[in-house]
């Protein structure tokens, strides 16, 4: 009986080992950078200071036509820059400057271990700090995370927020992505994952969720959900928007869409331009005392 109680004893130690190796995987891996550069206007490919000392590899692309404004976009997790350059592309032809980094630890930005969502937001306000004007901010998955919580750090500096493939909850989200990766993994290792994250960050995971930030929120939102979103659902989003002030946001979804392919729907131009023109006049930004709008192409 003794030998049957160390046998299990050292399962568990085995266990409690291994889940701490996948805690610090899950945190670095993968990274699967895409490669779609600019080709339209004037190209600026920087190198920028970040808040660690490191640096973000940054293109600002200002359109041949006059500016009506600048957009940032943030990728999502494990991609670079070059995964926002499809959505840059739209808002550069309605004559926006669109500025896209790749995150700390991603693409050719330098490295940082233990990227989060606080991180993601830190790198978008060292290119709002960089930038120096408000800003409509553009974030994808990860990036949304990150986009929401500068926004909250840095309202006077966000005209419009856009959050694509955003989620509720942090640990919700962990939960049903490593379930999404594999059922086997999700269900028999990804709540000790979450036990060893809330461990490693002091029981913060849950301060920075979307939910908890969107109440505090005073700017207009405007949410894009693949209808077919198997990472996070849609039911993610529903309970996102329902959390922003009374009137701030508007939700797109984006029909037979999945976490990424969103802006790829036959709507998502023209929702994007027509909503985001409506939002940015409810939330009352001017420029040139007029009510600032999204151009025609």
């Amino acid at each position: 009986m003794l030998v049957f109680f160390y046998i299990l004893g050292g399962i568990f130690i085995a266990y409690l080992l291994f889940t701490l190796v996948l805690t610090y995987l899950v945190q670095q891996l993968p990274r699967s950078p895409v490669h779609d550069k600019p080709d339209w206007g004037r190209i600026i490919d920087v190198k920028i200071p970040a808040i660690d000392g490191g640096f973000l590899e940054v293109w600002r692309i200002d359109p041949d036509d006059p500016l009506n404004g600048t957009v940032i976009l943030a990728h999502g997790w494990g991609r670079n820059r070059d995964r926002m350059v499809s959505r840059a592309r739209i808002f550069g032809k309605w004559g926006f400057t669109t500025v896209i980094h790749s995150a700390r630890d991603h693409g050719g930005s330098s490295p940082r271990r233990f990227m989060n969502a606080v991180r993601f937001a830190e790198d978008i306000e060292s290119i709002l700090n960089w930038l120096g004007q408000p800003v409509i901010l553009y974030g994808h998955s990860a990036g949304s995370a990150g986009a929401i919580i500068a926004a909250n750090r840095n309202p006077d500096k966000i005209q419009l927020l856009f959050l694509e493939a955003s989620y509720a909850y942090t640990e919700e989200a962990l939960l049903n992505l490593y379930r999404w990766f594999n059922p086997f993994f999700g269900i028999c290792f990804g709540p000790m994952i979450l036990f060893w994250m809330n461990l490693f960050y002091r029981n913060l995971l849950n301060t920075v969720s979307p939910v908890r930030i969107a109440p505090t929120l005073n700017m207009p939102v405007m949410l894009i959900h693949g209808e077919n979103d198997r990472r996070f659902p849609l039911e993610f989003a529903l309970k996102l928007k329902d959390s922003f002030p009374p009137g701030l946001a508007e939700l797109y979804v984006a029909e037979g869409a999945g976490h990424s392919d969103s802006s790829k729907t036959p709507g998502y131009r023209g929702v994007v331009k027509s909503s985001g023109s409506s939002l940015l006049c409810k939330g009352l930004i001017f420029v040139k005392n007029r009510c600032q709008t999204l151009n025609s192409e």
